[in-house]
Parts: C-alpha cells; structure tokens; sequence
C-alpha cells in the first residue's frame, strides 16, 4: 500500500457525512418553515380558558366589575332624573310666573264704561260714601243672595251687645263641627279658648267652629243666638236679610248689597269688630303650642289701603264675597261685593272701585 492511500478513504467518508448532516439540517429548516407558514395560516381559537392578549380597553372583571357597571349606569339615572327634576322645576316656574302675571292683570286693570263708571266683575255691588249715605255706584243692589261668611259680622254685633265675659274660657266640643259642608278647623275638639280669643279668629280668620261655639255659649245655645242675629237685622232695617246659623255655611243666609252696607255701618260702631276684623295676623296658643292665624283679607296687608272693617266669605251658592269700609280720600266709603266668580276677582273689584273713587275726585278737582 502506497503512503497516504490509507487517509484517502477516510476523508471521503468525512465528507459524505459533512454532507449530509449538511443536508439534514437544511430538510429541518426547511420543514420548519412549511409548519409556521401553516400555523400562521390557519385560524387563531379563542379559549376563555388561556390568557388573551392584553386589549387596549380594560373591561372591569369580577364583582368589581359588576359595581362600576352599576356605579355607572346609576350616574346616568341620577343625571337623568336630575335632567327631570330640573324639567319639572322649570316648568312650575314658568306657571309661577304666569300665575303671577294673570294675578297682577286682575288686581291692576282698571276700565269704564261709557258713562265713567267703574266695570266690575262682582254679580252685585254697592259703593257708598258714609258719611252722606250718597251711593256712589250700585249694579244688583236689590238682589238677594247668599252671603256666607258675611254673616260673622253680626255673629260678632250679638255676642258683644250680650256683654258676656270676653275673658271666659271656651271649649270647642263635637256640636261645633261643620257637618254640612264638612270645612276642616284648626281649632281641633276640645280646644279651649278665652271667648275674645273666639271672636277674633271668627273675624279675622274666618273659623267656622270659633263662631259655632260663639254661639253655642250664648244664654238659651244656638237657637237662641240664631233669633238675636235676626232681631238685630231687623232692628237695623235689614228688610231682605234672613239668618240660620252663625256661621254663614248655611246657604239659607242671605241679605242684599244695599241691606249690607247698613250692616257694615252698624259694624263699624263695635271697636273690637274694627280692631279684630283689621288685625292681619295673630298667634294663639291651643294645646300648648303657638298657632299663627293670617287675616282672610289680604288688602290689611297692603299700606295703599286704610280699612276700618273688613269680612269676607265664600261658600260655593254665594262665590267668592267681601266688605269693608275704608277710607278714600279721605272720606269713609262703604264697598259691597257680592258673586265675585274669580279668587281674586273680588280684590280686583275694591281696587278698581279705589282708583275710580280717586280718579273721580282728581278729575273734579284738578291739580293747579
């Protein structure tokens, strides 16, 4: 054997498996390649069960989760409800103001016909100078009708010409309680008061059970009390007036405009009728707790008017009624208004009636 021709061999068969561990690792690659190709080709499923890869959006998880949900689907509903609340609030306020707005047209608006008289909305009128007895102007001033709480100007003549102690104390018992009409009271059964105290919240506040109760302590009771309202009406020549109860929710207690400016007069020689029908507000205490009462005639409250006496009444048969006498330039005037078919129909009516008695008196005596 020649030098050398031994390593011959061997380097062949180096070479060979060069190549071919070469080649193996190429196939490798190669099948590799093929199976990520694949892979990617194929669709990716979803399994809740693995971590998904991380969103851009954080979705809450768990409880926590559930509560911001509710925390904000609640400050939708607040905001929603806030939205409604404001809606409804804007709503009353734009009535409000029309309310207001209709209000001030009916105190304010004045007008008169073509001979210089006053228009004026109550079914019956009489406006009279007092001291002449001159009418000034009258429409239905004969007509009868029901007068209502009216009629608490005469409850109060009765129980002061009776003289009876005003200091003696009173009890409202289950007899004073209006069952005809069924009125609420403030003054609750077994309310205990001085007889003063019951005369001014008949005036002033217009407490149906305070006059039943005038009544009810009057020597004889009521039906006693009842034939002294109608002597005195009588005696003051009251001839189409007629009473039934003290109180006035009797719709069989009637008069005329004209009969009722006598009894105004007549009312206005009573200081304590001035004083309590004229008093805009006042507290009493019943049970053991203050009780503010408010006068049912808002113009005591209004300085433009100087009122010496003053009623109101309302039952649904007579409307909305009121009298004063108060002081026009600077003469005392009796007004009568009688079916006023507006709330404020009848506060209207006495300032209308109070500009025409002004205008008339500037217009006959002219500013120099």
């Amino acid at each position: 054997m020649k030098p050398g021709s031994a390593v011959l061999p061997l380097l062949c068969a180096a070479v060979m498996a060069v190549s071919a561990a070469l080649s193996g690792g190429v196939q490798a690659a190669t099948a590799e390649k093929a199976a990520s190709a694949k892979s990617a080709s194929k669709p990716v499923k979803k399994d809740s069960a693995k971590t998904a890869p991380p969103s851009t959006t954080k979705k809450p998880a768990g409880a926590a989760g559930s509560k911001t949900a509710k925390s904000t689907k609640g400050t939708k509903s607040a905001k929603a409800r806030l939205t409604k609340k404001q809606q409804l609030a804007a709503k009353k306020e734009a009535q409000s103001r029309a309310a207001a707005a209709a209000a001030t047209r009916e105190l304010n608006h004045f007008a008169v016909d073509g001979e210089g008289n006053p228009l004026l909305r109550s079914a019956a009128v009489v406006v009279q100078d007092q001291s002449s007895g001159t009418v000034l102007f009258e429409k239905n001033s004969d007509a009868v009708l029901p007068i209502a709480s009216i009629t608490k100007l005469m409850t109060a003549m009765v129980v002061l010409d009776a003289k009876q102690g005003l200091s003696e104390t009173l009890t409202i018992d289950d007899d004073d309680v209006d069952t005809l009409r069924n009125t609420r009271s403030r003054l609750a059964v077994g309310t205990q008061l001085m007889r003063e105290d019951m005369l001014r919240l008949a005036l002033m506040s217009s407490e149906n059970r305070a006059a039943a109760s005038l009544a009810r302590h009057y020597p004889g009771g009521s039906a006693a009390f009842i034939a002294a309202m109608n002597r005195k009406a009588a005696d003051l020549g009251l001839a189409d007036t007629r009473f039934f109860d003290s109180t006035g929710l009797n719709a069989g207690n009637v008069s005329s405009a004209r009969d009722l400016c006598k009894m105004v007069t007549a009312a206005t020689t009573y200081p304590l009728i001035r004083e309590f029908t004229t008093t805009a507000e006042y507290t009493v205490e019943i049970h053991g707790r203050p009780r503010t009462f408010h006068n049912t005639n808002a113009l005591v409250r209004n300085p433009d008017w100087d009122i010496g006496v003053s009623k109101t009444g309302f039952i649904n048969e007579a409307g909305r009624c009121l009298v004063m006498q108060a002081r026009l330039n600077q003469k005392p005037i009796i007004i009568v208004l009688l079916d006023s078919w507006g709330k404020l129909t009848r506060l209207g009516d006495a300032n209308r009636i109070k500009r025409w008695v002004e205008s008339a008196t500037l217009t006959a005596h002219p500013a120099s």
